[in-house]
């Protein structure tokens, strides 16, 4: 089984600028994917952010593109951390927001369409003047 857990969400004006955390424990060996996703009130989950764990490649929705950044960072053997630096953040940005990991197999990772098949409880984001 794989834990994660999110921090770093707030309230922030337009413009401004957030990071998010997420670390992963358990079996991280069994991840080869991890990404962000949000879901606002009344509104469908939309895929964020995403990375390939094995080879680091990202693909983000178009909304975020140029505004947000995905890393990893493997610290140990235990853990694994996630990030998601948000840039010029904009109202329509304010949702919670997840951290998820897909450790299925490979198969299963398809950027931000990524199904996932484990999600932390969410970090809530708020853009306002």
């Amino acid at each position: 089984f794989v834990y994660l857990e999110e921090s770093g969400g707030g309230s922030v004006q337009p413009g401004g600028s957030l990071r998010l955390s997420c670390v992963a424990s358990g079996n991280i060996d069994s991840i080869d994917c991890m990404g962000w996703f949000r879901q606002a009130p009344g509104k469908l989950r939309e895929g964020v952010a995403a990375i390939n764990k094995r080879d680091g490649n990202t693909s983000y929705t178009d909304s975020v593109k140029g505004r947000f950044t995905i890393s990893q960072d493997k610290q140990d053997n235990a853990e694994d951390t996630l990030y998601l630096q948000m840039d010029s953040l904009k109202p329509e940005d304010t949702a919670m927001y997840f951290c998820a990991a897909e450790g299925r197999g490979k198969p299963y990772c398809e950027g931000i369409r990524t199904p996932y098949n484990y999600r932390g409880h969410g970090t809530q984001v708020t853009v306002s003047a």
